[in-house]
């Protein structure tokens, strides 16, 4: 079924960046890395169906529907293959992608990602969808900060931390609750781990040090399911772009002009 298209945002010039953000947020999680990396790259952010001011889809969703709507994107406002580097369910999205369509990534990052989820993981998830079903998603809110951000971050008034997170919680709060539950089905049953084996691409792959949302481990598993891949960690939770932008450009530029 063919879909409605995305919102996006272009900035700068330069090579193709395409940045996809982390479940339940939108394309502004990515304000500060785009603002480092827009002088050198074309940097393309979009939302998610269902997240910020995209379309929202019927249900069922799934990961591999994430990538074809990227890969739709990618056709229409990019000139070739891109570099695409996604975050989360982002993150999900780029080694969907690169295993659907190799003709369109020129290289993938993959941050603070998961390629599979163990039984506890699974029923993790269906609580969730259950409390966001029956209560909305401001009953998960409060959970999802803890995850998302140190508790430093949280409460650093004096460099912006505290403001980021509150906007980020608010646009958290405006999704639905059928969008958001959507999406979370579609994290939830991801299994990368057959496709991850055909990715040639380039592939960096980055871990929050103090994410406990997908920890080290999952992002270790990643680079040993795609041949050369090469791993960096951050001493962040689990949105190491938002905690900490300025590295997480630094890393990513560095990747991409060594390739």
């Amino acid at each position: 079924m063919k879909t409605d298209p995305l919102n996006l945002l272009i900035e700068g010039q330069g090579p193709c960046l395409v940045l996809s953000h982390a479940l339940g947020c939108d394309l502004s999680m990515w304000d500060g890395v785009a603002e480092r990396l827009r002088a050198k790259y074309t940097v393309v952010r979009y939302d998610h169906r269902g997240h910020g001011l995209s379309p929202t889809p019927p249900e069922p969703w799934t990961i591999e529907m994430m990538a074809d709507d990227a890969a739709t994107l990618i056709e229409t406002h990019c000139d070739g293959p891109v570099h695409f580097a996604g975050l989360s369910m982002g993150g999900m999205t780029a080694q969907a992608l690169a295993s659907r369509r190799p003709d369109l990534v020129r290289s993938i990052t993959v941050a603070n990602s998961a390629s599979a989820y163990d039984a506890a993981a699974h029923a993790m998830w269906a609580a969730r969808i259950e409390t966001v079903r029956l209560k909305g998603v401001a009953a998960i809110a409060e959970g999802a900060m803890q995850r998302w951000f140190t508790p430093a971050f949280r409460a650093d008034q004096a460099h912006g931390g505290a403001q980021r997170v509150a906007l980020l919680r608010q646009g958290l709060e405006r999704m639905s609750g059928s969008a958001y539950a959507a999406a979370c089905a579609a994290v939830a049953a991801i299994d990368f781990r057959a496709g991850n084996a055909h990715i040639a691409c380039p592939t960096l792959v980055i871990a929050g040090t103090l994410d406990e949302a997908t920890p080290v481990s999952a992002s270790q598993q990643i680079v040993a399911q795609i041949a050369g891949a090469r791993m960096s960690t951050l001493e962040a939770a689990h949105l190491s772009a938002v905690e900490r932008p300025a590295e997480f450009a630094q890393l990513l530029d560095a990747f991409l002009s060594s390739l």
